[in-house]
């Protein structure tokens, strides 16, 4: 007896407090939510994590992704943290710890020599308003159009033999070409290098660049009906009018009229 009893002593004792929530979700991620301080010494999926009064730590190479974190007082980093939201009123992540968040609200954030922090938005509307502004890059990126279809092996087109080619056509006569026109998308591929000009003026001020890059977003995301919502607008509130802003102008006005 009293070898199993040493033998037990080797384990750690696990107290859950007075108070404590804990849950599983229909996706099978943990939900713990206590009234004190929270330390997570075990890599896991969690859905939410809630300090409702205390401080949470998340241990040297303890890897957690999670929903949203939430403590009353702070977040102390010193493994990887994954999380779309993370609320506290201290956020601090050590030395050599990864902590990539999308959202974080926080009156203190600090960051050691040797940490990472990636994300870092202030709200689900900056976050919004930051993708929408690089909507044709983030289609550019690798895989992007095909991440959601894949085609299976079975649905290729069978195998057709190829026929042997035809004889090649007279060549055409010689026509005249046609006199030269103004495409509607020559307007707006001009007025974008206009307004990239304008926005790069030393002389302009913050307010007055601020509504022509809103227009700018719009012209290179190919975003017709915001161009058209926005670009007058943007136009009247620049105070120093300038040449290039009057030709930029009357090209989104010709193009419209086009179109």
């Amino acid at each position: 007896m009293s070898g199993a009893g040493a033998e037990q002593s080797n384990f750690p004792t696990m107290i859950i407090p007075r108070g404590t929530e804990i849950r599983v979700n229909n996706q099978g991620q943990l939900s713990i939510r206590t009234p004190g301080n929270l330390v997570i010494q075990n890599s896991g999926n969690y859905s939410e994590i809630e300090s409702t009064n205390g401080s949470i730590r998340i241990d040297e190479n303890v890897t957690v992704e999670a929903v949203s974190i939430r403590a009353g007082q702070a977040c102390f980093i010193q493994g990887t943290l994954t999380a779309w939201k993370v609320r506290a009123k201290r956020i601090s992540l050590e030395d050599r710890a990864k902590a990539f968040i999308m959202v974080q609200e926080s009156e203190s954030l600090e960051l050691a020599r040797g940490a990472r922090l990636v994300g870092n938005f202030a709200n689900e509307k900056e976050l919004f308003l930051m993708m929408g502004k690089f909507t044709a890059q983030l289609r550019e990126l690798p895989g992007a159009a095909d991440i959601t279809s894949h085609t299976p092996l079975d649905a290729r087109p069978p195998f057709t033999p190829i026929a042997a080619p035809a004889p090649a056509p007279p060549p055409p006569q010689p026509v005249a070409p046609p006199p030269p026109r103004t495409d509607a998308g020559d307007h707006l591929r001009a007025a974008q290098m206009l307004i990239e000009r304008e926005v790069a003026r030393p002389d302009l001020s913050a307010r007055d660049a601020e509504g022509l890059r809103e227009v700018l977003y719009a012209i290179r995301e190919h975003n017709v009906q915001r161009i058209a919502n926005i670009y007058r607008s943007a136009f009247a509130e620049v105070r120093g009018g300038s040449e290039g802003l009057r030709q930029a102008y009357e090209h989104l006005d010709q193009f419209f009229a086009a179109t």
